[in-house]
């Protein structure tokens, strides 16, 4: 522990980051070439794509037995940046963990292909390279080679489907016998966007929030599958009393400001507990952060997760007023599942995570915020947990990705339209974008 300007600094060594589910929508519906449905929001879930374009490549014999009930075998593309799970920082690598888990508790056979030596995960794990490649993050080289090791390695073996969270893998996919699912985990927007939308249309794009979709309406969107997490115990008895918790990457859209100047005029102990290893996050907590600290800030760099646990449960509330229309928000459910309670802005997909008024407050001017930060104690840490149980459990999201898996895979078998009328298959309409309790 070290003081600054009488304010306490915790530190412990640096942990690099990365990368950063609503039920599914109406996802492709076709029924005998006909054009495709369209969902209760008036979108076309497929971004547009003819009813009757091609999907994948030539189908691989294996695929031709029937497909229900059997299980899956499933290769899990990642980049070789960090282990899955991470030690720290990695909300992809964090959520495609719990996936994997889950797809297996399912009964299917999940492959990992990633970097490093090993994994947390229940999977078989395949390493294309011992050495992570962190150190070369921002670079193109060492996802080009990662995947082309990948894409050998996937010839080998037998696989009914590809579920690819690379950058470059997705690019590549008509070259593979299989199809290829790619779950969308940034921003689709900017150049992200741009080469979203020159994929070619063997992919199958899933978006993380509805949120996420309306940004880039013109991409070729399969499904819509919010992410999940376990509720681990215990979960808090009553309303905390602890300071205000913030927890992100010191990034301005995250507003690490707006909560420091927000629990000032609520008069409201605030910690800041946020990641900062790259030189954009360095700049941003060294320029605009630190001349704001005071005696009522506490400021917990690149915390362990066990450390991240503990503030959770203890904070009064989560206080996360992004500047960003963010895709999703792992944060907002971790906070949650411990009971506590979200106040955050009006964006992004915060409307699909957060109920108003039950498991947070959500607020449209930052004038708000500190009224709300004491009004958030009202809300019961119970219902809380149990909204996460309810909306994002990783079971629920396991099973909506075995959905979509088993409608693509007929797809590329039967042709387009083949399953429309499969129960098992078929996504079902869900008419609101704003998770209720049953």
């Amino acid at each position: 522990m070290a003081s600054t300007n009488g304010h306490k600094v915790h530190s412990t060594p640096s942990v690099p980051p990365n990368g950063r589910g609503i039920p599914p929508t109406h996802d492709r519906a076709r029924a005998n070439g006909r054009a495709p449905t369209y969902d209760r929001t008036g979108q076309r879930p497929n971004g547009g794509r003819p009813a009757g374009a091609e999907r994948g490549p030539m189908v691989s014999p294996h695929l031709m037995r029937p497909m229900p009930g059997r299980p899956l075998r499933i290769a899990m593309v990642m980049p070789p940046w960090l282990e899955v799970p991470p030690a720290g920082y990695g909300g992809m690598e964090r959520v495609c963990a719990s996936l994997i888990d889950g797809l297996i508790d399912l009964g299917h056979e999940v492959t990992l292909f990633g970097a490093g030596t090993r994994t947390g995960t229940k999977a078989r794990f395949v390493s294309t390279d011992p050495n992570l490649q962190y150190p070369r993050l921002l670079e193109a080289v060492p996802e080009l080679v990662h995947i082309a090791h990948v894409n050998r390695l996937l010839e080998q073996e037998e696989f009914d489907i590809i579920h690819d969270h690379s950058t470059v893998g997705p690019i590549t996919a008509p070259m593979r016998r299989v199809p290829t699912v790619v779950t969308v985990h940034d921003s689709p927007v900017g150049k992200v966007g741009e080469y979203l939308s020159q994929i070619d249309g063997k992919v199958s794009l899933i978006a993380i929030s509805h949120a996420q979709r309306r940004v880039a309406p013109h991409l070729a969107w399969y499904s819509t599958i919010h992410h999940g997490i376990e509720v681990p115990g215990p979960v808090k008895p009553e309303p905390s009393t602890g300071p205000v918790l913030w927890l992100g990457r010191f990034v301005a859209d995250k507003g690490p400001d707006i909560a420091i100047e927000a629990c000032r005029k609520a008069n409201l102990p605030l910690v800041l507990a946020g990641k900062a290893n790259q030189k954009d996050e360095w700049k941003y907590l060294d320029e605009v952060i630190r001349p704001m600290l005071g005696p009522d800030v506490e400021l917990v760099l690149n915390g362990e997760r066990e450390r991240t646990e503990t503030l959770l449960y203890e904070a009064r509330a989560l206080l996360l007023p992004i500047r960003w229309d963010e895709p999703f928000g792992m944060v907002f459910i971790e906070a949650m599942s411990k009971g506590t309670p979200v106040v955050a802005l009006r964006r992004g997909a915060v409307q699909e995570i957060v109920l108003h008024g039950r498991t947070g407050l959500i607020c449209d001017d930052e004038s708000e915020l500190p009224d709300a930060l004491h009004d958030v104690v009202a809300m019961d840490p119970q219902e809380c947990a149990d909204h996460v149980r309810t909306m994002f459990s990783v079971e629920l999201m396991a099973r909506r990705y075995e959905r979509v898996y088993r409608q693509i895979i007929g797809e590329q078998v039967e042709g387009l339209g083949a399953l429309a009328s499969d129960p098992f298959t078929r996504d079902p309409v869900v008419a609101s974008a704003r998770p209720t309790r049953p």
